[in-house]
């Protein structure tokens, strides 16, 4: 018997399972808390609660993680060095060292000057010592990538650091997307890297002895050894993991998949069984790529969210994550009694809320720190409340300000999250229920109301809040550019939707056509609410919890490979590749060439991304377009090729091959 371990590394919860490909069994499945200071103990933590004696008949280990995104999104990553050729910075870049040099190439793939080798020693050179990898990015470098490939192999020469080349992550047109495709790539390696080796300690540590693979963005799956070279392909690794684990669940082939998780709902749409991919590329952090990848929706809305009571009594819930009191106060029961102490002597805060608690994640690196930022960490050695700092320090709640602490990431705050109105309601008790019943009295009192009454308002808060995500989605699946937040008018219906207890003289009600599959831990209590105001179907299917480790282990690899033919200036057809630029005089021989390739480069990166038993599916179009009414034959525009090849991942036992790709 020939297993599969699958591991989801999210932001709140790290998810396993263990699967059997050929029988589509789950033999066991576990959650832990994900250890964000040190990935390693979540990890072991989900493997030892699988509680699985056999971990020797594991064959592969499939990874999806958040860590890409969030380090995006949070600007982190190695010191990268950016040498751009033949164009000026278009817009901002997330790079602080760059250089530009001569160079460069048009639309035909004719240089559009010659590459100064002297100059280009110089600049490589400048880097010595201010950066840990460099990306290099050339203007139309997709239509010819020899400048891009000369400066690779003299950095390879003179600079002992990671090279990174924007034409080797994507054939797509944008001078300025694939140059942030690329630093972000470079600034990703030591990252992936570091979570690859640390999943390996413990795998080492239990005895596994298998191939690791990671989740790319699309859903598909990559060795390691590709991973380390292109870990910016495990941007929203984590969701895509999610839709592919909720077709494997349910067979559903046409559906709305709504993964809520603890920091974010993350919707997709399913068309004939597969996610629907962003053409555009994946948009993170503000950055837009050109990394092929799922089209997600993400809502800052999950089960760690950070409800607040506003001065003018509203409630607002996210976008921000923090830890739920129910579950901090399980391993610090003492945050109870604080808590108490603080609904017994309730005190107004101008801007912080008072069920505000805090727990040090790691020493500041930061030089400049108050002194009042220095004696909060040393009285957090265990988590507190404000009020308790405040007491300690002898000063106004008010005037302790802890937030810079936060994002630097030194501190983490602590509050009232829907995962607190599950336990204080009793949908939920799987942390200290005190600790939230607490935080919602408090809230409550806030907002002038009883704490049953400021249940009910926040659950109905929640719910109109996946709704409207919902909507959304739908909107933006169907290509509007309508966001209805900023659309008064449109909101006008959408809360007469929401709210039909409003509708005094028009009923207006949404039925949504997808049926919606909901995964994620929180799901079974929001969702048949949302389902029933937006007149759908929903299925929460069984092991929904831990959709993502299931699209990890189920995963398959995908690789493509795009040339394009096009009409040379003088005559002949010019063949553009990732990897060459090359003139024929006759279309046949260029496409016969083409296809050649593009076959055997999708085969060496099938193999490389570690597939097996893959087959090829390849698609060959030529373009033309209408001739005016002087001609009598269309005209000739490009010839495009496309060979994508699909395989199961490698595996010691070759007797799964039939039953796992069938």
């Amino acid at each position: 018997m020939s297993l599969v371990l699958g591991i989801d590394t999210g932001g709140t919860y790290t998810d396993g399972v263990i699967l059997e490909p050929g029988s589509q069994i789950i033999k066991t499945k576990a959650k832990a808390l994900t250890t964000r200071e040190d990935l390693t103990v979540g990890i072991r933590n989900c493997i030892k609660a699988l509680g699985f004696g056999d971990l020797k008949s594991i064959k592969m280990v499939a990874l999806s993680t958040t860590l890409a995104t969030n380090a995006i999104v949070e600007g982190r990553g190695s010191e990268v060095g950016l040498i751009l050729i033949g164009h000026e910075p278009i817009k901002s870049l997330p790079v602080q060292h760059y250089t530009v040099l001569g160079g460069g190439h048009d639309i035909k793939g004719r240089p559009l000057a010659s590459l100064d080798l002297k100059a280009a020693r110089e600049a490589i050179s400048s880097f010595r010592g201010e950066v840990s990898a460099l990306a290099v990015s050339g203007f139309l470098s997709i239509r010819n990538p020899e400048h891009e490939l000369l400066i690779r192999d003299l950095v390879q020469e003179i600079l002992e650091v990671p090279v990174v080349c924007a034409h080797q992550l994507t054939t797509s047109l944008g001078f300025h997307e694939r140059s942030v495709t690329a630093v972000l790539n470079a600034k990703l390696i030591p990252i992936i890297a570091e979570l690859i080796e640390s999943v390996k300690l413990v795998l080492k540590e239990v005895g596994i002895q298998a191939p690791l693979m990671l989740v790319k963005g699309d859903g598909s799956l990559m060795s390691e050894t590709m991973a380390r070279e292109k870990p910016i392909e495990t941007i929203l690794s984590g969701p895509a993991a999610s839709i592919i684990g909720a077709t494997f669940i349910t067979a559903v082939e046409e559906a709305l998949v709504l993964d809520m998780g603890g920091t974010t709902t993350d919707i997709a749409i399913l068309h004939e069984g597969v996610p629907r991919v962003n053409k555009e590329g994946a948009m993170v952090g503000g950055w837009l790529t050109r990394v092929q990848a799922a089209e997600i929706n993400t809502y800052g809305l999950g089960g760690d969210s950070y409800l607040q009571v506003t001065k003018d009594k509203k409630l607002i819930i996210g976008p921000q994550r923090v830890w739920p009191l129910s579950v901090v106060a399980s391993s610090y029961p003492y945050l109870v009694a604080e808590l108490q102490e603080l609904e017994e002597n309730e005190q107004d805060l101008l801007s912080a809320q008072p069920t505000d608690c805090f727990m040090l994640l790691k020493q500041s690196a930061v030089e400049s720190l108050t002194s009042t930022e220095e004696e909060i960490i040393k009285l957090l050695k265990t988590p507190h409340s404000l009020f308790y700092l405040a007491k300690k320090l002898g000063k106004d709640p008010n005037l302790i300000n802890p937030e810079r602490l936060v994002n630097i990431g030194v501190l983490a705050r602590i509050s009232v999250t829907p995962t607190d109105i599950l336990h204080a309601n009793g949908s939920y008790i799987e942390w200290n229920q005190e600790a939230s019943r607490l935080g919602v009295k408090i809230l409550a009192k806030r907002l002038g109301k009883g704490a049953k009454e400021f249940l009910e308002f926040a659950m109905e808060n929640i719910i109109n809040n996946l709704c409207l995500a919902v909507i959304q989605s739908v909107i933006s699946f169907e290509g509007k550019n309508l966001w209805l937040k900023n659309s008064p008018d449109a909101m006008y219906f959408v809360e007469k939707v929401l709210n039909p207890e409003t509708c005094n003289s028009v009923e207006v009600s949404i039925k949504v056509k997808f049926p919606i599959i909901a995964i994620g831990a929180p799901v079974q209590a929001y969702l048949p609410q949302v389902a029933e105001k937006l007149h759908t179907e929903l299925i929460i299917p069984q092991h929904a919890e831990i959709a993502n480790a299931i699209g990890a282990a189920t995963g398959k690899v995908v690789e493509k490979v795009k040339i394009l033919i096009k009409p040379g200036a003088e005559g002949g057809f010019i063949l553009h590749a990732p990897w060459q630029r090359k003139g024929f005089i006759y279309l046949k021989d260029a496409s016969d060439y083409g296809l050649a390739q593009a076959k055997e480069k999708a085969i060496l990166a099938a193999e490389k991304a570690g597939a097996a038993d893959y087959q090829l599916i390849v698609n060959c179009d030529d373009v033309y377009t209408a001739a005016g009414t002087s001609w009598k034959q269309d005209i000739y525009v490009e010839t495009r090729i496309e060979v994508i090849a699909i395989g199961r991942p490698k595996w010691e036992d070759n007797g799964v091959k039939e039953k796992f790709f069938k």
